[in-house]
């Protein structure tokens, strides 16, 4: 492999553990995860080895999108506690010599922002073109139509709303109540620098995960997106709304007044496949984000017109392999960087998704996928509830009705909408792609005490003898099964196993973080297998894991594919098993993961 050097940053080697504030601990009783439970937990968080937390959006809002449309940046969601509470949480991080990052949502604000509420108040009003209107079209036969044939992102239906006192359309790529900011008005951009990065770099703020950050250039006359979906009215359009012609000019202008603070950044990065593209956004030449979220490996297994119109696990071992090495080759021969993540608050949980999460495979599930993401080279990021392998809400005992998600709910009407609600056979499919793959899954309550009262998620308030009122989304029904308090004391828990491969990353940061990255036998439908190499020393090592449900034969690989001389003896040392127990070295188990060290 070809040597690179890549500059040490501790951002680079950093560990964030990523929160979603409604659904993590709630301190107070009401039954809504709030910032004194995540105050409570920072000590669990940095025990586990993470060096920064990323809180998604705790700002004011009507919470349609869950916190994602923003009634006001400087201030935060009552339920979730106050201004000062902010920064109790902001000093409280930084004493534990942690970092702490915000979510930065500036593609769209809520309908229910002063701005908005005043740009829809008149035509001619000062706000007016801080949001983008457009008139009406019109058919033939004189029906009104949208401005183009763009599809929301959520559910199958218009990316345009029709206000009726101003008797024009607002664009909103998501939901109705998410009207898309106007970028191109230079106004409307300081306002939002002021407002929602610099209001929060002045109170200590170390970065910002960046949300959607390609969308906020539109192209230039606003086109139909191509017909990709026949059977629907309003077309995927994100080809022609991400990465449009200003993206770049007004990420110069973001990252001039972060470089002021030494904020750093990750990018949410959709639909960009160019490689060299990804490259323009993120290499450090280019100043624009210190690194972005790129979604091949989420995206592995997803419909192709709605990423919900798919059946569980459609996808094969090899394509999840390439999607790995696609997010790992970004940095091969580079300047830029990349990132490790498999879950956030928008994906279902991997055991589901690429082991088996039955009670027999899931413990070893989560395992072998916590050692692959510790062996990926980049920024680590970990999602509450996967470091004690969290598992979707199995259909049995977990129906449709308790799912909240925006996305999810109009997704389950596009379908009723088209085949019938009577339509049995399609509302079940439906359904069973939710239950693999809706974002519902990772806002499930966090069980912290499968003994306590809702699994623990308000257990703070009950030994504070306060009330408590169920949780605002149902519990796991497996709570009392997966939580948190079964874990901590036990060395073969997966939460053990979570601390014991970031603190193997860590001792081997050259190696792990900065080393290059090699699939070996990509066509294998068994065996994930790669190569890591230092790019300091010469260092190796050797990731194999078994990601079926059986035992399988394993044959070493040779020296050639090892990229050494065939002549070249190479002993295999191992390091890290997820199976206890003595091992025969050619046999692996049901979702068994070693890594080797190799010696030549």
């Amino acid at each position: 492999m070809t040597k690179t050097g890549h500059a040490k940053k501790w951002w680079k080697q950093a560990v964030i553990y990523q929160i979603y504030p409604a659904s993590f601990c709630d301190s107070n009783g009401d039954g809504i995860g709030d910032l004194r439970g995540i105050i409570a937990k920072l000590d669990y968080i940095q025990s586990l080895g993470a060096t920064v937390i990323w809180i998604c959006p705790m700002y004011d809002s009507p919470q349609v999108d869950m916190g994602y449309d923003i009634a006001n940046y400087e201030d935060v969601y009552a339920p979730y506690g106050t201004l000062q509470d902010m920064e109790t949480l902001i000093r409280e991080t930084h004493a534990r010599g942690m970092r702490i990052m915000l979510d930065l949502v500036i593609n769209h604000t809520s309908d229910q922002h002063a701005w908005f509420k005043e740009s829809c108040a008149s035509k001619d009003n000062a706000k007016r073109d801080w949001y983008i209107w457009q008139p009406a079209k019109f058919s033939p036969d004189g029906e009104r139509l949208p401005p183009n044939n763009w599809r929301c992102n959520f559910g199958g239906g218009s990316a345009w709303e029709w206000d009726e006192q101003t008797q024009e359309y607002y664009l909103h790529l998501f939901t109705k109540e998410q009207p898309d900011l106007n970028w191109e008005n230079p106004t409307t951009r300081k306002a939002i620098y002021a407002s929602a990065m610099q209001f929060w770099l002045d109170r200590g703020v170390d970065g910002f995960r960046v949300d959607t950050v390609n969308m906020y250039s539109k192209p230039p006359g606003l086109p139909d997106a191509p017909i990709t979906d026949p059977k629907a009215t309003f077309q995927p359009a994100g080809m022609l709304y991400c990465n449009g012609p200003r993206m770049h000019e007004f990420l110069d202008e973001v990252n001039e007044i972060l470089s002021k603070y030494g904020a750093i950044t990750v990018g949410e990065l959709p639909l960009t496949p160019d490689l060299a593209h990804v490259l323009r956004y993120v290499s450090a030449e280019a100043k624009q984000l210190d690194m972005v979220f790129q979604f091949d490996i989420v995206d592995v297994g997803l419909g192709l017109t709605h990423r919900y119109e798919t059946t569980p696990k459609n996808y094969t071992l090899p394509e999840f392999k390439a999607a790995i090495a696609r997010t790992q080759d970004l940095i091969r021969g580079t300047d830029a960087w990349t990132t490790v993540f498999m879950e956030n608050h928008d994906q279902a949980r991997t055991v589901t998704r690429w082991t088996d999460d039955s009670p027999g495979h899931r413990v070893q599930g989560a395992k072998v996928l916590a050692l692959l993401q510790a062996c990926l080279s980049g920024t680590q990021f970990i999602y509450q509830g996967q470091e004690i392998g969290c598992v979707n809400a199995p259909k049995e005992t977990y129906p449709i009705e308790n799912y909240l998600d925006v996305d999810s709910n109009l997704f389950m009407k596009m379908v009723k909408d088209h085949y019938g609600a009577e339509n049995t056979v399609e509302v079940d499919k439906a359904f069973d792609a939710l239950q693999h793959l809706a974002r519902d899954h990772a806002r499930i309550p966090m069980a912290w005490n499968g003994k306590a009262k809702y699994g623990g998620f308000s257990e703070l308030a009950e030994k504070a003898g306060m009330t408590i009122e169920e949780p605002w989304m149902k519990c796991h029904p497996l709570a009392n099964e997966i939580n948190v308090a079964s874990q901590l004391d036990d060395p073969d828990s997966v939460l053990a196993f979570w601390r014991k491969v970031i603190r193997m990353r860590q001792e081997h940061v050259d190696l792990f973080v900065y080393g290059e990255y090699q699939t070996l036998r990509l066509e294998d439908p068994g065996f994930l297998m790669f190569l890591k190499e230092s790019q300091s020393d010469s260092s190796k090592a050797l990731i194999v894991l078994n990601f079926t449900r059986d035992e399988k034969q394993w044959t070493p690989p040779t020296s050639k594919e090892l990229g050494l001389p065939e002549s070249k003896v190479v002993e295999l040392v191992p390091v890290i098993s997820t199976h206890a127990g003595k091992e025969q070295v050619e046999v692996f188990r049901p979702f068994e993961g070693r890594l080797y060290f190799l010696m030549a």
